[in-house]
């Protein structure tokens, strides 16, 4: 998965919308759980499915796309104890950023921002930016 540029983010000029207010994040957030959970059962080829197109053209190979996230230090979030949404940016119509909040196996807490794009098949996980918050879950 790709990160997105912290500088792009903080760029970004949109109005965040809190999830409560719009009832069309159902189908995105679906997706990132639907990806979240495959990663934790290690089912490379479930997560490839909830990946873009591009992920998918990328990597013929489900195992080889799990071991590249993995490699590229998503541990917390692949392994993750639990996780919920925050508040989510509106890009366009095919575009958001949702915040995903995790809690990782190591107990810490994770902040995950997840670039979402409306595909033919669906939303699908375009990057995603993870970051370590203070403290621990209990």
């Amino acid at each position: 998965m790709r990160l997105l540029p912290t500088i792009a983010i903080a760029a970004m000029s949109v109005m965040v919308v809190p999830a409560q207010e719009a009832p069309d994040n159902a189908a995105w957030q679906a997706s990132i759980t639907g990806q979240i959970e495959a990663f934790r059962q290690e089912d490379g080829a479930s997560a490839l499915e909830f990946a873009s197109s591009g992920f998918q053209v990328q990597f013929d190979d489900p195992q080889l796309f799990y071991e590249a996230v993995l490699a590229s230090g998503y541990e917390p979030l692949m392994h993750s104890r639990s996780h919920s949404f925050g508040q989510f940016e509106k890009l366009d119509d095919e575009n958001v950023l949702q915040i995903v909040l995790l809690v990782g196996p190591d107990q810490g807490l994770y902040e995950a921002i997840f670039h979402m794009i409306d595909e033919p098949k669906g939303w699908r996980v375009e990057g995603v930016a993870l970051r370590r918050e203070e403290g621990i879950a209990i």
